[in-house]
């Protein structure tokens, strides 16, 4: 089919973290390893690995336990990969593209402040004939919180641009039990979270005015399902595991999530999603978004609080 081109601009982007802003996956694995080695198994293969990613914990497990076969009950497993995680997830790192891209998403926030007459800096234009618009940013990991903390432990000025109350977590309550990715209600949840927080007055964000970033491919189908584009960012040796099969992928028809009614998959080629080998050198004008000058970071509205996660727009007009 063709490619669909007449999409309008992006207005939210949700990240998955794990493989896609922080390089935990290999953590991950080598946390693994370890415990395989330690009972004379083989390592774990990416055919495996791939079914694990983005998926939640509890789903991730249970078809980890069922390759592996080993000689210890769940539990244990889990005892002895959580006391490993927690010494190897606090050296992970961003990955490549990363802090620019969350940097100038964070820093449209810009086109929201208001000058003195109470106009949007958006509203003035950006000089080329385009209105700029914030791009609202959420959170949306299989990862639990607990998790979440070790991981970003070094890095908590990069996630302050993902506000606390729109960070949606592996463990959040909001998520019923065995709805996690591959299926679509983490995206559209943290979807809510914006809406339910936008500026009164703003129009509600639609899902095909929002961009998923995701590495894993039950991650890919979950955006696809919600009815979003999406960005494929995945691990050069998942890449490699799927070879040839990359427009399955982006339509969201690996099957990933069994059983389901396909009309809410997407199509061959239809222009919804992109592969990109990594995240440096994001194409923004390709989704329409519009990312203000550096110098605007100096503005005393642009203040950050990064002990809270929450971006704080203080308009100096707004005192009267």
């Amino acid at each position: 089919m063709a490619p669909r081109t007449d999409f309008p601009p992006i207005r939210a982007c949700l990240f998955d973290m794990d493989g896609l802003l922080l390089d935990t996956e290999d953590l991950y694995t080598i946390c693994v390893n370890l415990i395989l080695e330690k009972y004379d198994k083989t390592s774990l293969p990416w055919s495996i690995k791939a079914k694990l990613q983005g998926r939640p914990g509890p789903e991730a497990n249970a078809i980890f336990h069922n390759w592996a076969q080993l000689p210890i009950s769940e539990s244990e497993f889990l005892t002895q990969l959580t006391a490993l995680q927690r010494q190897h997830f606090t050296t992970a790192k961003p990955l490549p593209g990363v802090e620019k891209l969350l940097g100038d998403l964070g820093r449209t926030r810009w086109w929201d402040v208001k000058d003195q007459s109470g106009a949007k800096n958006g509203d003035k234009g950006s000089g080329d004939g385009k209105k700029p618009q914030r791009v609202h940013i959420a959170l949306a990991t299989s990862s639990n919180s607990a998790n979440f903390a070790v991981k970003t432990t070094r890095w908590t000025e990069l996630f302050s641009v993902f506000e606390s109350h729109r960070r949606v977590l592996g463990d959040d309550k909001r998520i019923q039990p065995g709805r996690g990715k591959p299926l679509p209600d983490i995206y559209l949840l943290a979807l809510k979270t914006i809406n339910d927080s936008l500026e009164e007055g703003e129009k509600p964000i639609t899902p095909e005015e929002c961009l998923v970033f995701e590495d894993s491919v039950p991650g890919v189908e979950s955006g696809r399902r919600a009815g979003m584009r999406v960005v494929w960012c995945p691990h050069p040796m998942l890449k490699r595991e799927y070879v040839g099969r990359e427009p399955e992928i982006l339509a969201g028809r690996m099957g990933e999530a069994g059983e389901v009614d396909t009309h809410q998959l997407g199509e061959i080629d239809d222009g919804w999603a992109d592969y990109f080998p990594d995240l440096t050198s994001f194409p923004y004008d390709k989704y329409g978004i519009v990312v203000p000058p550096a110098e605007v970071e100096l503005d005393e509205s642009m203040k950050v609080d990064t002990e809270g996660g929450l971006v704080i727009q203080e308009v100096k007009s707004a005192a009267a």
